[in-house]
């Protein structure tokens, strides 16, 4: 009360006090920014191919057709076999790659349009589109090196941690 009554008393304080209430504003900023998907790119997938799958996948990428059952059956016992998976994929693409048929684009296509051969490389080997990161990085590497050629690269994709997965 007492506090108040000095206010009122004299006109100078109580203007310095309306003065600090009122004067005392931050300007606000709105700012507008565009929406921005962020999904993962690996497409959620979460489920491990099983050793059959894998190889028929393989197979229809690099062939463009289906691998017979027997096939299949006898890759899946050379997988089991060797104990190593990751080793036992090295040599079933080795393979895939030295047999007559495979329909791997030639480097000169792919230095004629790296963008159009990156994207149909993500298509084929990982069902999705790149993202704006991995054009620029692939488009980069393949700049750069002279040796990088698509049999490495598709090589790569094929044993991509994400090729592993639905």
């Amino acid at each position: 009360m007492r506090s108040a009554t000095l206010l009122l008393r004299s006109p100078g304080l109580l203007l310095l006090v309306a003065a600090l209430v009122t004067g005392c504003k931050k300007d606000a900023f709105i700012y507008d920014v565009d929406p921005v998907d962020l999904g993962r790119s690996d497409g959620d997938k979460d489920r491990e191919k099983t050793n059959q799958e894998y190889a028929a996948i393989l197979h229809a990428n690099l062939f463009q057709t289906a691998l017979s059952a027997n096939d299949l059956y006898e890759i899946d016992q050379c997988i089991q076999s060797i104990g190593d998976k990751q080793l036992a994929r090295e040599v079933i693409i080795s393979n895939f790659m030295n047999k007559p048929g495979v329909m791997i684009p030639s480097d000169s296509l792919m230095h004629a349009d790296v963008d159009a051969f990156i994207i149909d490389t993500y298509n084929r080997f990982l069902v999705r589109n790149p993202t704006e990161a991995e054009k620029t990085w692939f488009r980069n590497t393949i700049a750069a090196d002279p040796n990088v050629t698509t049999e490495l690269i598709y090589f790569s994709f094929a044993l991509s941690e994400e090729y592993l997965f639905y």
